[in-house]
């Protein structure tokens, strides 16, 4: 039987014997990562202070946990107003990953376009120093350089790079 041995906002720990050996769990909130995309074609990021990680500040595309009650795309929506004060008329999930194992979590890569002015709270704490906007070419060249750091996140940009290439190629 599974027992739970610590239990946070964020993340849940569990032990397990199966088979006379003690199995440990990681349950990670579920996640989104929204890529949004402004009428120009420029890809919203910011620049999040985050005193509590090795980089007291880095670059990222806005995301953020589900919450109970949401579906990713209104999650997304969510996430976005809080972020950069802007909400996305069109969303679409165009991948999700669901890891199990030692971590287990899941999250939802979402595109987020036809962009309109619509801020509200955030109540994470989280502090957005800044709000920028990059080509496609920019943002690989940072992945490329190590301006940005590979992440999940890296592997959603490069997969809606790949289904964007591919829908205007065909």
């Amino acid at each position: 039987m599974e027992n739970f041995v610590y239990n946070g906002k964020y993340i849940s720990v569990s032990e397990e014997v199966i088979e006379s050996n003690v199995w440990e769990r990681c349950y990670l909130k579920d996640g989104v990562i929204v890529f949004a995309q402004k009428s120009n074609k420029k890809w919203i990021m910011i620049l999040e202070k985050r005193p509590h990680e090795d980089q007291p500040t880095r670059m990222r595309f806005v995301s953020g946990h589900l919450e109970a009650g949401l579906s990713p795309e209104e999650n997304a929506n969510k996430e976005l107003q809080e972020e950069v004060g802007l909400k996305a008329q069109s969303l679409r999930v165009f991948y999700s990953i669901k890891t199990s194992g030692t971590v287990n979590n899941t999250v939802h890569f979402v595109y987020a376009q036809d962009l309109i002015p619509s801020k509200i709270y955030n109540p994470d704490g989280d502090v957005v120093i800044s709000i920028h906007e990059y080509e496609t070419e920019e943002i690989l060249n940072m992945f490329y350089t190590d301006q940005l750091k590979w992440s999940l996140a890296t592997l959603g940009f490069f997969r809606l790079y790949h289904l964007e290439l591919n829908s205007i190629n065909s």
